[in-house]
């Protein structure tokens, strides 16, 4: 059984959500255009968080919740040592 193999299979699944995700997203932002829904969401890459929203208000509320994931985190992560 090789490793290599191993890793390659996880990265592709791991893109193939991404990729999901965002193509769900954006059917979903189409499809509720004329209502007044609203989205948002935190993607952390490793520590560090990437905020996204249908709006300035919602985008705003992400980065909020990241940075209070962020320092949770860090704080745990210090902790442990």
């Amino acid at each position: 059984m090789s490793s290599g193999s191993d890793a390659s299979k996880g990265i592709s699944l791991i893109s193939l959500g991404v990729f999901l995700l965002f193509i769900g997203l954006v059917v979903k932002a189409f499809e509720n255009s004329g209502s007044n829904s609203q989205f948002g969401g935190v993607i952390l890459i490793g520590p560090f968080p990437v905020a996204f929203g249908s709006s300035p208000e919602i985008t705003n509320t992400m980065m909020f919740i990241g940075a209070g994931i962020f320092i949770l985190y860090m704080f745990l992560r210090r902790r442990g040592h």
